[in-house]
């Protein structure tokens, strides 16, 4: 059984690596792509994005480690495994996404009030923006299928984040096609700044992101139990014959794993064995309802 168990970890483990090693790949050579283009072009949206998908690359890679670090099993000093080191990831993952927002905010607006914005829109331009909506689609759903098979909230937060780079390239997309406007269309020159407000949009779009990201990885990281999971579970345990009540019930998720500690009153006349046997059965109808759960349970005559 144990063995069993070291098997289908070590598949899991490598599935995740593998996600998130391809991840670390496309960001690499977004980033590269962005850059060049957006110095040629001078355009900010393009920068903007440049620095997102460095970004992008820096959180990749952390995510490939903590996906690494995280899958050794339990040991004598961590006894829950290492599973938190993901949301560690993610918490990082928050930092670099806000600190990437205030720097193209600001160097959106000073373009804006120093009226000096200098872009050259080329078919380069279009062409870099649709490689990345088109890989990071690709991305974001191979890394939302992992997340969602092994409940990582690592690289849910990398699919996450990915995904929402798909609106945003495609605000700076619109940026691009206006100021291109503004050279074929007389009295249209203020379209001249829609590359430098895309840009804006861009930094407003990965706040929200690095929000909503940051309340779910201090959740994790404080040890949240999922909404309504407790009243689950308890309904699931009380349907059970030969139980009296169940109560006490908590639950804490440390990677892909689910920790739940509960008590039951049962009947008093109740053998060792027949509590025994009560206990496996609760065991095996928890599962039905989360596979991957370490269960705990406290008998208590009543």
């Amino acid at each position: 059984m144990m063995e069993l168990k070291g098997k289908l970890r070590a598949s899991a483990l490598n599935e995740k690596q593998h996600a998130a090693t391809n991840s670390v790949i496309a960001a690499f050579c977004l980033t590269g792509f962005k850059i060049v283009v957006g110095l040629v072009t001078g355009s900010l949206g393009i920068l903007a994005e440049a620095a997102h998908s460095g970004l992008d690359l820096i959180a990749a890679a952390v995510t490939a480690f903590a996906v690494n670090k995280s899958g050794k099993p339990a040991d004598r000093e961590h006894h829950y495994g290492h599973g938190k080191i993901e949301n560690i990831s993610a918490f990082f993952e928050t930092i670099l996404l806000l600190v990437t927002c205030f720097w193209i905010i600001s160097e959106a607006i000073r373009r804006i009030m120093s009226g000096r914005i200098e872009i050259e829109v080329n078919v380069w331009s279009f062409i870099v923006m649709a490689t990345s909506i088109f890989i990071d689609i690709s991305r974001s759903k191979m890394l939302y299928d992992a997340a969602k098979k092994f409940k990582s909230q690592a690289l849910e937060a990398d699919a996450l984040h990915f995904s929402t780079d798909v609106w945003s390239s495609a605000v700076v997309i619109l940026g691009l096609f206006c100021v291109k406007l503004s050279e074929w269309l007389k009295g249209y020159e203020f379209l001249h700044y829609a590359d430098t407000i895309a840009a804006i949009f861009v930094g407003l779009i990965m706040i929200q992101v690095s929000i909503r990201l940051g309340m779910r990885t201090i959740d994790a990281l404080l040890d949240a139990a999922p909404k309504g999971i407790d009243r689950k579970i308890i309904s699931i345990v009380e349907t059970l014959p030969n139980i009296i009540d169940c109560h006490n019930v908590r639950v804490r998720s440390i990677g892909h794993e689910c920790f739940i500690d509960l008590h039951i009153h049962v009947n008093g006349n109740l053998t060792l064995q027949a509590v025994h046997n009560l206990t496996e059965e609760i065991e095996s109808a928890i599962h039905k309802f989360i596979a991957n759960a370490d269960i705990t349970i406290h008998p208590e005559p009543k």
